[in-house]
Order: structure tokens, then C-alpha cells, then sequence
């Protein structure tokens, strides 16, 4: 069973706008709506409207509902990359083809929560988030939204950001004009000892999926971009094509896999 057929959208009992916000939100992706005299336990996930915004909550009976997904580049850990990771020397910007001068036009095909789009709108790239879940889609234009309204990110995220709800391998094909580099971040299948064990990467995984058609993604990415593809996989894991990248950069952790496909 999908995560979805578990999904109510629900509310702060006051103030009026706001519940009307979330009856819009209910509307406009087919899902149930329900106060919180009315929720249960066979209904556990909650698209959660308050005046923070919105996140996803599991319903838990005689407990406070807390936030498991909360997007939010003004603070946290987006906001301390914000404040304090722009430079251009870090491996996700040397990856993407970023030098001094020179900011490319990326376009981020496995968008997630939107953090390394983020940070790339940052150091000056328009970046173009795809994101084909359309309930993490929600969680990340309420993110955008209201770090928007923050003074200092008010023109990254007007002027370097464009959000698109829909399946990547469909976007690329529409596209009339290449980006010069696209990422992908494909969701890599559980291990035994992993960040992905914590409870806001399960949920992302139930949303998104174990980005099965990952090879295929790569393949519509290599024929669309117009410089390179970049790929994020965890350090020691396999590469998702045979023939490989033609570099990578290591991290501790994790990797960048990087394809040149020239002009």
C-alpha cells in the first residue's frame, strides 16, 4: 500500500484562513480532510497546516503531533550552509562545473528536500528543482514560500530557483532548451548501517521510492544536458551504468560521479 492511501491533510483548529488553506491543499491532491477529533490511527500520516507551515506528522493516539518533515532553508542545516558553506571550492560545486566567473544553469532531476539545489542557488546557479512526488513537492513550495519572505533569501529563491512537480524523465523530454549540467541524487536502497535509517529519510523513501529507474534517468540526463551529468551515490556503491563516470570526487561518505558529454 502506498504511502499516500495513508495520507489526510489536516490543521491548526484556528485561525479561519488557515483551515481553508488546508481544504485547498486536500483538494487539489485528492486526498482526504480531517480535525483532529476525527483523526485515527488507520489514517497515521498527517499533511499538517499551521501557521509555520506545512510538514508531514504521524498521528501518534494521546501524543503530541510533531513535525517529521519540515522543509526549511532559514534554518537548521540549510541555514547554517547558508551562512557559512558558499564558497565555490566545495566538492558539490566543483562537481556541477562551477568557476569563478562562471555559474551554470543546473537542473536538479531528484530534487527531494531541495537541499543541494539550494545551496547551488546560493553560490549563484539557476537551478531547476524537479521533484516528482507531488506531496514532497508540497513540503518544498511552502519551504521556498517562506524563506522567500526572509530578507537575505528573498532574490536567491525569486530569481535562482524554479520548482516543477513532475516525473524527471518526462521534464528532460519537453525541455527546447539544455541545461548545462544535470544532477541526479537517485534514492540508493536501504543498508544496514545508514543516515536513510533515520525516521524523515524513511518517510522520503515511502514518498519517492528506491528510484528503481534510476539507469533510465541517467541515460535521458547524458542525451539532454549540454556539458555533464552528475550523480551522488554513497561511498562504495556501485555506479548505475556500466561504462562509468568520466571522474569522480570523493568524500568521506559519499561520491560525486561525474559524466562529460560536451557541446
Amino acid at each position: 500500500m502506498s504511502l499516500e492511501n495513508n495520507l489526510v491533510v489536516s490543521c491548526e483548529t484556528a485561525p479561519t484562513h488557515i483551515k481553508e488553506q488546508a481544504l485547498t491543499l486536500a483538494r487539489s491532491l485528492n486526498l482526504p480532510f480531517q480535525t483532529e477529533d476525527e483523526w485515527r490511527p488507520k489514517s497515521p500520516l498527517l499533511l499538517f497546516v499551521s501557521e509555520n507551515g506545512i510538514d508531514l506528522r504521524q498521528y501518534e493516539p494521546k501524543k503530541a503531533q510533531r513535525p517529521l518533515i519540515h522543509i526549511d532553508f532559514v534554518h537548521g542545516a540549510n541555514g547554517y550552509r547558508f551562512r557559512h558553506n558558499r564558497t565555490i571550492h566545495q566538492p558539490l560545486a566543483k562537481a556541477v562545473g562551477v568557476k569563478p566567473g562562471f555559474r551554470p544553469d543546473i537542473l536538479d532531476g531528484t530534487a527531494g528536500l531541495g537541499g543541494d539545489g539550494f545551496v547551488l542557488a546560493c553560490l549563484g546557479c539557476r537551478v531547476t528543482l524537479v521533484e516528482r512526488s507531488p506531496i514532497i513537492g508540497v513540503l518544498l513550495q511552502d519551504g521556498l514560500h517562506r524563506a522567500e519572505k526572509k530578507e537575505d533569501y528573498h532574490s536567491i529563491i525569486r530569481d535562482k530557483i524554479t520548482l516543477v512537480v513532475e516525473d524527471s524523465n518526462l521534464h528532460m523530454t519537453r525541455l527546447t532548451r539544455r541545461p548545462y549540467t544535470i544532477y541526479l541524487d537517485p534514492m540508493y536502497p536501504h543498508r544496514k548501517k545508514s543516515a536513510l535509517n533515520k525516521i524523515e529519510m524513511r518517510l522520503l523513501r515511502q514518498l519517492v521510492g528506491n528510484d528503481l529507474d534510476s539507469s533510465i534517468l541517467l541515460q535521458t540526463a547524458l542525451r539532454t544536458a549540454s556539458n555533464r551529468v552528475v550523480v551522488k551515490r554513497p561511498k562504495g556503491a556501485p555506479t548505475i551504468d556500466v561504462t562509468g563516470p568520466t571522474y569522480t570526487l570523493t568524500m568521506k561518505n559519499s561520491r560525486f560521479d561525474v559524466y562529460l558529454v560536451g557541446s
